[in-house]
């Protein structure tokens, strides 16, 4: 059975014969849940529904989830199981069923759907849970001798639902060992677990305490790729035809066959591994950054590079990785399609750059290792594995291959503190999301009777929350979260943030300062009580602050002008890459592998405003998302659409899926200014525009700036580029005279230090301390020294603003007769507490310490009489 049969069978089998409703895979990116990084569970994304917090669509769902775990990532490729990417399929019950249905239907699918042999088949429960062990023994039947009581079968991944767990495993055979590791309970490969069976009984919290959850919960995970593996005969997951097909493509590219040398299938392995976690990260909108989940892919995509490297491919190859996963996928992900350019376009930059760096990274441990060689030393320090690793992307394992390679060891223990410490710092990171963002428990709400009509008013106060509580009442200076009868405010989304304004009962007013949506769809704002109390239950009225909402308005309408402009001016291989809408400004990121010139962001200024000043009409229509997609609208980068979508059309020029506000033609835009654009990653550009007001201000700056400045040029403003030509030609001249009196003040002084010429066998050589305002100005002057001194050496040294400048320069006379000038230099540059060096004929340095440059040029004179024995 194929991997995608077995994803199917799984979804359809809880689907359909067993009332689940089907969920499509949520983003890698966690959803307002700061504990995590990444999705790594099937589990994580529906946290909101296990604590009973939020109200799930059903009460029954079965998904298979995307997941990405980092944490073994050094052993991936060694082993026959670990992953970076892998896909969880789960059945889940929030409150409805628990251990003996979860129990019954996972042996039904196992048995039944996939037809494995029972006799083959083991359990593992949590010691204490006497009811899982009866189900297992008396309902179905398994014999004492496959049921294994386990002291870690108790299943937590951070806050939030876990409880005791009950294992399944499948017997591969004694092919895989009979030694003790290969024994249930061992870490052999012989008997492998395939399905995780969780009872959700607690609610773990931030303080490692767990409190029993209001209802039961099922949390159930089975591997994928684990699956296809046992169903297909294969002695490791990579030779599964979930991986296989990347391996052959890698094998094709490098001319390594699979299977033939230890370090070969290494490579493949991790290439085909990486390059699922590559495709699926960014096409869920994570691009490659020095921090947090860009930090993760970057590594990731850098060391199957390097693999790629080890294997003998030399251009770049991770986009046919990416097509191959991409075909392997979409049947399951179709998505993956319609984002194939993007995905590739975002890797192949990374790929290009780190090539690069990939050389300057050997370079650099080439000197690391050479200096511990002259220091007599025998262990590369930790921090400086560190610096390999977190600069250019050099896992330890390389640098430790090429240390023993060079007689050396790497301070393992150093580059893990060292890694620990950012490790702490991405948490710390992490951690700063405000505890007002959390909501209490909106389960006791008919989140159906809620309504979001845009209209200031009197409405309900239904719910009110601090730090993820429900609370009574809340007097001046408190932040918490509310929940309305009818809600005015817009919730953040799109690129755009959410409303702002004041909500006022009879006896407290608080400042709304953003506003949010909950996975169900409920909308709630967060903010601070300024003056009095504010209770649950009050009969309130929510006020919007309209006229940011008006600016925010124009410029996310603004942000679809902007995107159709460039593709209009660069073509339809712009990809949106993400965008924030605020009051003030726009900003839009967007793939493109280079900076945009002047003309092309005139050009799309200029389609921008030509459309503002057509007054075309914002027509907002809601449509079946199939519809919507077929009718040509483009979708927002790293959003999720239900069934029914809203889309966003200006005129003829733009059609977006949008779900934010927008004005009712283009014209309310005024006018439209892109005020930058620049490079923010590999192949990633922003551009920052505002519109109407914001834009009516920057006019006027520059029409201000326009007339100060023609005032100071004593002439009109029409006359400005004039009066600026007439002063930089005055200024050259001024520099061309300078310029000469500059090197007439230069002969004037080698007439005078040329006069203690010393010489040996037949080389003449002094040294003088010269005026040069800089190092090219002392190299100008030693050439003119060279011109004149036949067959010499000498050392010129000057002080440039707080700092020695040295150059010395050897005729081949005199670098026959034995001076090397990089040699020279380097001796007086320590006198004045610098370096440098160079070749024999010629050399330069620097120094820090200004008083002893005479000094130094008398050390570099000596050098040379010595090197003249």
């Amino acid at each position: 059975m194929k991997g995608n049969d077995i994803r199917e069978s799984y979804l359809s089998f809880f689907e359909n014969q067993k009332g689940h409703l089907r969920l499509k895979s949520f983003s890698l990116i966690p959803k307002d849940d700061p504990s995590l990084l990444l999705i790594g569970a099937g589990m994580a994304p529906l946290k909101p529904y296990f604590t009973g917090k939020v109200e799930p669509p059903r009460h029954r769902v079965t998904t298979s989830q995307k997941c990405i775990r980092t944490g073994d990532i050094e052993n991936v490729g060694h082993t026959a199981r670990h992953h970076t990417f892998f896909e969880m399929l789960g059945n889940f019950s929030f409150g409805d069923y628990f251990k003996k249905e979860a129990i019954s239907w996972a042996w039904e699918f196992l048995t039944e759907v996939l037809k494995l042999d029972q006799s083959r088949l083991y359990v593992t429960i949590y010691p204490d849970d006497h009811e899982a062990h009866d189900y297992w023994h008396k309902m179905i039947g398994l014999p004492e001798n496959h049921i294994y009581p386990l002291s870690d079968n108790f299943w937590e991944i951070g806050e939030g639902p876990c409880g005791p767990d009950s294992e399944i495993f499948y017997d591969q055979g004694e092919e895989f060992g009979t030694d003790p590791e290969n024994q249930m309970g061992g870490d052999g490969d012989r008997f492998l677990e395939i399905w995780n069976l969780v009872f959700s009984q607690y609610d773990r919290q931030k303080d490692g305490s767990y409190l029993p959850l209001a209802k039961k919960n099922i949390d159930t995970g089975a591997g994928l790729e684990r699956l296809a593996a046992v169903l297909q005969k294969k002695k490791n997951n990579f030779e599964t035809d979930l991986f296989f097909p990347i391996i052959e493509e890698a094998s094709a590219l490098s001319g390594v066959p699979y299977g033939q040398s230890a370090q070969g299938d290494v490579a493949l392995k991790v290439i085909s591994d990486h390059a699922r976690a590559i495709t699926n990260m960014i096409a869920d909108g994570i691009l490659p950054s020095n921090e947090g989940r860009g930090y993760v892919l970057r590594r990731i995509l850098r060391r199957a590079v390097r693999f790629g490297k080890l294997l003998g491919i030399q251009d770049a190859f991770i986009g046919q990785m990416i097509d191959v996963v991409i075909n392997m996928m979409k049947p399951a992900y179709p998505e993956l399609v319609d984002k194939q350019a993007f995905i590739k376009k975002v890797a192949g930059v990374e790929e290009d750059r780190f090539h690069s760096t990939l050389n300057a990274g050997t370079d650099l441990l080439s000197e690391m290792l050479e200096d511990t060689k002259k220091k007599q030393g025998t262990v590369l320090s930790g921090d400086k594995v560190f610096k390999l690793y977190d600069t250019y992307g050099f896992p330890w394992e390389l640098t430790d291959e090429i240390a023993k390679e060079q007689g050396l060891t790497i301070d393992k223990e150093g580059f893990e503190a060292s890694m620990a410490e950012q490790k702490e710092r991405a948490r710390a990171a992490r951690a700063k999301v405000s505890a007002k963002v959390a909501t209490p428990d909106t389960t006791k709400l008919d989140a159906a009777s809620l309504t979001t009509e845009d209209r200031d008013g009197e409405t309900k106060l239904l719910l009110l929350g601090k730090e993820g509580k429900e609370i009574k009442e809340a007097a001046d200076g408190t932040e918490v979260t509310v929940i309305l009868q009818n809600n005015p405010f817009h919730a953040e989304g799109g690129g755009q943030v959410g409303d702002t304004g004041t909500i006022t009962g009879a006896e407290g007013v608080m400042d709304v300062e953003d506003t949010k949506k909950l996975p169900d769809g409920i909308v709630y704002v967060i903010g601070t009580v300024r003056e009095g109390t504010i209770s649950e239950g009050d009969t309130v009225k929510a006020v919007v602050d309209r006229d940011r909402r008006e600016d925010l308005a124009r410029n996310h309408t603004g942000t679809h002008m902007l995107q159709a402009a460039l593709r209009e001016v660069l073509g339809g291989q712009v990809n949106q890459a993400g965008s924030l809408v605020l009051p003030d400004k726009l900003r839009f990121d967007f793939t493109w592998p280079e900076p945009l010139s002047s003309k092309q962001l005139s050009a799309v200024e200029e389609a921008v405003n030509r459309e503002i000043l057509h007054a075309l009409p914002v027509n907002i229509t809601e449509m079946p998302l199939e519809e919507a997609k077929k009718s040509g609208a483009m979708a927002l980068f790293g959003e999720k659409y239900g069934s029914v979508v809203r889309v966003v059309s200006v005129g003829d020029f733009s059609k977006e899926l949008c779900g934010g506000s927008h004005v009712g033609n283009s014209g309310e835009l005024g006018s439209f200014r892109i005020i930058s654009e620049g490079g923010i990653g590999s192949g990633l550009r922003r551009i920052e525009a505002v519109t109407g007001k914001k834009a009516y201000e920057m006019m006027k700056a520059d029409r201000a700036l326009l007339e100060n400045s023609a005032a100071l040029l004593k002439g009109k403003v029409e006359n400005i580029p004039e009066k600026i030509e007439k002063l930089l030609s005055e200024v050259k001249d001024l520099e061309k005279q300078l310029e000469a009196m500059k090197k007439q003040q230069t002969k004037d002084e080698l007439g005078s230090i040329m006069q203690n010429i010393q010489e040996k066998k037949g080389v003449p050589f002094f040294g003088a301390v010269v005026h040069a305002d800089n190092m090219d100005d002392l190299r100008k002057a030693a050439d003119v020294v060279k011109a004149k001194l036949t067959g010499g050496a000498f050392i010129l040294g000057t002080v440039s603003g707080d700092k020695v400048n040295l150059v010395g320069m050897a005729s081949p006379e005199a670098v026959k007769a034995g001076v090397h000038m990089g040699k020279v230099v380097s001796k007086a540059a320590k006198v004045c507490g610098g370096g440098g060096g160079g070749k024999p004929a010629v050399a330069q340095a620097g120094g820090r310490d200004t008083s002893k440059l005479e000094e130094a040029v008398g050390a570099g004179v000596a050098a040379i009489a010595d090197m003249l024995g």
